[in-house]
């Protein structure tokens, strides 16, 4: 059976914009990669259940959001003065897709149109005290998403926080709580827990930690529970986290490292979801920006941004653990990795 991945570059170089290639789960392999449609830097991408994409774009140096239909046919855009989005997530309840400005420290909501088009609901800025890390001179939002009670999420790597937004309806956004990580954390991505959905997995970017958190859906807040490093004890050079991922019994976390160029792989406690590193392994390439798990969780295709190439494991089930089936397939520029 053949998967497609839609894969979300840079532009800076040799990218045209948005790539296909499916991959073959019962070969194990990556191949036929294509061209679906030309845009400037859509850095991260996702689809709704009505098919329609959605993705960062840059027009006229606006950045904002850009919105396709199932064939890649452009259906519109929302662009306002800066620089374009860094992440988007559709809220198929609300109707809603939300979007992450790092270079803004800009939270955007856009309601989805009928013919499936965006148009601009709120937007909120962070104001709070910024991190001691270079990296941290003004807030930067990283990830906008859903909890598993319909709340927003946003990771702030500039101001140290996860906030917790009730949504409207109508996409408004009212803040409920704050919680605020060590200082130099830098927030990037959290994912939950399939089954606890009150238990969430925090990378920090600046300090390559993930944090285990505990969610009090009365409350939307979060308390940590554990901190554990992505990196051997012994590395001494330049590292940034970057995406992280949960397999779908819930049972192993993978994190991507970008400088030490490798993947970490941690099992979870079945009683108190803390988490023990269990292997590292290389990407095959230079700065793993992102990578996913396919639906039957049999494969893991991680994007190597510098080399523009993809790296593809194979899964233990029983295990977690990775082996490298395919390297060097060549991606352009590629910083998202989504199966379709």
């Amino acid at each position: 059976m053949m998967e497609k991945i839609i894969l979300g570059t840079y532009t800076r170089r040799v990218s045209e914009g948005i790539y296909t290639i499916n991959l073959d789960n019962e070969k194990g392999e990556l191949t036929g990669l294509e061209l679906a449609t030309k845009e400037n830097s859509p850095t991260y991408l996702t689809k709704s259940k009505a098919g329609n994409l959605y993705t960062v774009t840059s027009i006229d140096g606006l950045g904002g959001a850009g919105a396709y239909d199932h064939e890649f046919q452009f259906l519109n855009a929302v662009t306002e003065s800066g620089a374009p989005l860094c992440y988007v997530a559709v809220d198929e309840t609300r109707q809603l897709v939300y979007g992450a400005n790092y270079h803004k420290g800009e939270v955007n909501v856009y309601r989805i149109l009928e013919n499936g088009g965006l148009e601009a609901t709120d937007a909120v800025f962070h104001q709070e005290e910024t991190g001691p890390h270079k990296n941290q001179d003004h807030a930067h939002v990283h990830y906008t998403d859903l909890t598993p009670d319909d709340r927003l999420v946003v990771c702030d790597l500039g101001t140290d926080r996860v906030y917790t937004y009730d949504v409207s309806k109508e996409g408004k956004l009212t803040v409920v709580a704050e919680f605020v990580a060590e200082p130099g954390t830098g927030p990037r991505h959290l994912v939950f827990h399939p089954t606890n959905q009150k238990i969430a997995y925090l990378f920090g970017e600046l300090d390559s930690t993930v944090r285990v958190l505990q969610y009090d859906a009365a409350h939307g807040s979060f308390t940590e529970k554990q901190k554990i490093s992505t990196l051997p004890e012994d590395f001494q050079g330049e590292n940034g986290g970057a995406a992280i991922r949960i397999s779908k019994d819930g049972n192993y976390v993978y994190a991507s490292n970008r400088g030490h160029n490798s993947i970490a792989v941690f099992a979870v406690s079945p009683d108190e979801y803390t988490l023990e590193n269990i292997q590292i392994i290389s990407t095959e390439g230079d700065f793993p920006r992102d990578f996913a798990l396919d639906p039957e969780n049999n494969y893991l295709v991680c994007a190597n941004q510098n080399t523009d190439n993809l790296t593809l494991y194979s899964r233990d089930a029983a295990t977690g653990l990775l082996s490298v089936r395919q390297k060097d397939i060549y991606a352009p520029e590629c910083v998202c990795v989504y199966f379709d």
